[in-house]
């Protein structure tokens, strides 16, 4: 049965593919596949076939609200899969990268693209699960066209929503009292998508023992956060982490529940933590939840990102790597070279006003780029630290204030994401990166006095065409050099999916990342061609040296 099952959905798949470009995608009748909850309907475009828009779990609604993901009810007529499903609820948008905001509970959908001629394939194809990034308040699996992915690279891409802000990170002692895992809703969402990779996707052309976690910010955090979850032990075999340092630590339990119980009494539930308090959390409107999540330019009071809860995260990355409690596993880091950039523009996009010398030292007295106190408290270092960093960047070295602050704020970023590679540097193979084409498309309007560069999230639309995050964003075509070294990546990314090596047809110069003194190496990722640098050149370029015993790791 199984092999006469993958021969219907190769003949599926050929057929289907005849139907086109994307203008004239449609759904072909006998382009079908089986789920273990009832037929799908896909639908061909260009070299792909997408299956879009496939409940994974149950909507977690009403009395599943904060709740662990369950299965969803089974199907007997085909369902339709041409069409995506709801973004999750979302409100804080993070300039132009979401939206738009909505009150979806009703979004447990996931999306799977094949490449059209997987049934020539003699053997499955390696599958490559992607998380969505966004600070864990906002974002979709729809905002990723994983064609080229999916058809260069011979990969089954699976794209996914999960439960974000306070729906998705939520820990209310009342709730945390239930029985059930708890706090990390959105985590567990994953989980759920990667339980039902396991169970469906060789019906696809995927192969479920050979599964690549990987994500961008939010998206890599959260695939780090499964790489140290005991609950997705043997689930997946190989982690790309993208320009995220969130990782190393996470919210205390004890700042969660705070945050969670003075949200509950903010919405008229009261300070207890009985029953009575949990189900008038579960009754309260959504529009209500996502109205005190935040605004669209910022994050709100109560809202958390993953907590060390004990079960789901039983600590923060940085922890876990250093005591040896994590699912080994090959792994890919890296940062592209402006990560604060993408921050920097953000209140210039809401304001209309060009970043100052004023805003420059605010940010390093109050933000410091993540490196705040546990849950986002205010960050805590010794008198005089303020003035040494801003001796560090002076003024007069930049044109302009922006470029100062990209500089302090990517230096910040980068440098907390370089201590997650010495962590795991001969623990695992590992290979690290650096994006540093400086060129890159702006998905921002055109900003005030603002000089873009190599910022986080510009690699995005290098491995997804096309790539504008939101409906704000501004999409834009790649010039001939970022194209090749688009192809570039896609060769690199799916090769590391096929076997944990990103070397192959396409990317021969990347070396493995051992942290012994003359094999701590980087890709550099620029045109007009890749290169590599070594630790002690990136060290240097993000002043690394000042930043290492004050920044905060876990």
């Amino acid at each position: 049965m199984p092999e006469l099952r993958s021969r219907m959905f190769g003949m599926a798949l050929t057929i289907g593919t005849l139907l086109g470009a994307w203008q004239g995608a449609a759904a072909a009748p006998d382009l079908i596949t089986a789920t273990t909850k009832g037929p799908v309907q896909g639908v061909a475009r260009n070299e792909v076939v997408e299956y879009l828009g496939i409940p994974y779990a149950a909507p977690p609604v009403g009395d599943l609200r904060w709740r662990p993901p369950k299965e969803h009810t089974p199907w007997t007529a085909t369902r339709d899969a041409t069409s995506f499903g709801p973004a999750c609820a979302q409100v804080t948008l993070l300039g132009v990268f979401a939206g738009p905001a909505n009150n979806n509970e009703d979004c447990l959908y996931l999306n799977v693209i094949a490449p059209k001629d997987v049934s020539s394939s003699k053997e499955r194809l390696p599958v490559l699960f992607w998380i969505h990034g966004g600070g864990f308040v906002d974002g979709a699996g729809s905002d990723y066209d994983a064609s080229k992915l999916a058809a260069q690279g011979k990969v089954v891409v699976v794209t996914i929503n999960y439960r974000l802000s306070l729906l998705g990170f939520f820990g209310h002692p009342a709730l945390n009292k239930e029985g059930h895992l708890f706090a990390n809703y959105g985590l567990l969402d994953q989980q759920s998508a990667l339980h039902w990779v396991k169970d469906n996707i060789a019906n696809f052309g995927g192969d479920p023992d050979n599964i690549t976690v990987a994500g961008q910010s939010a998206g890599g955090a959260s695939a780090a956060f499964n790489v140290i979850s005991p609950l997705t032990k043997d689930m997946f075999h190989k982690t790309i982490i993208q320009s995220s340092a969130s990782w190393l630590a996470a919210t205390p339990m004890e700042v969660a529940e705070k945050k969670a119980t003075a949200f509950a009494n903010a919405a008229g539930c009261g300070q207890e933590d009985d029953e009575a308090t949990a189900a008038c959390l579960r009754k309260l409107p959504v529009d209500t939840l996502m109205k005190m999540s935040g605004p669209p330019e910022a994050f709100g009071p109560y809202v958390v990102t993953p907590v060390a809860d004990g079960q789901i995260v039983p600590s923060g990355g940085a922890s876990a790597i250093e005591s040896g409690n994590f699912n080994r596993m090959p792994i890919m880091n890296g940062s592209t070279r402006d990560e604060g950039n993408f921050f920097a523009a953000i209140p210039v996009y809401h304001s209309g006003k060009a970043i100052t010398e004023a805003d420059v030292e605010g940010y390093v007295k109050t933000v410091f780029g993540g490196n705040a106190g546990a849950g986002g408290t205010p960050p805590s270092y010794p008198v005089g630290t303020v003035d040494k960093i801003l001796a560090q960047y002076p003024s007069g070295d930049y044109l302009s204030p922006q470029l100062r602050m990209n500089a302090i704020q990517s230096d910040v970023m980068v440098c907390r994401i370089q201590h997650g590679t010495h962590l795991l540097a001969g623990k695992v193979p590992l290979y690290v990166y650096e994006f540093r084409d400086r060129t890159a498309p702006f998905m921002f309007p055109k900003l005030p006095d603002f000089v873009p560069l190599a910022y986080h999230t510009a690699d995005l639309q290098y491995l997804f065409p096309g790539f504008r995050g939101g409906d704000k964003g501004v999409r834009h075509e790649l010039n001939s050099q970022q194209l090749q070294l688009s192809d570039q990546l896609v060769a690199a990314w799916t090769n590391f999916a096929k076997t944990g090596d990103p070397n192959g047809e396409g990317v021969t110069v990347w070396p493995q990342y051992t942290g012994e003194p003359n094999a701590r190496t980087y890709l550099a990722q620029d045109i007009p061609e890749l290169s590599t640098l070594s630790d002690d050149v990136f060290t240097a370029d993000h002043k690394c040296s000042f930043w290492k015993n004050l920044l905060v790791y876990n």
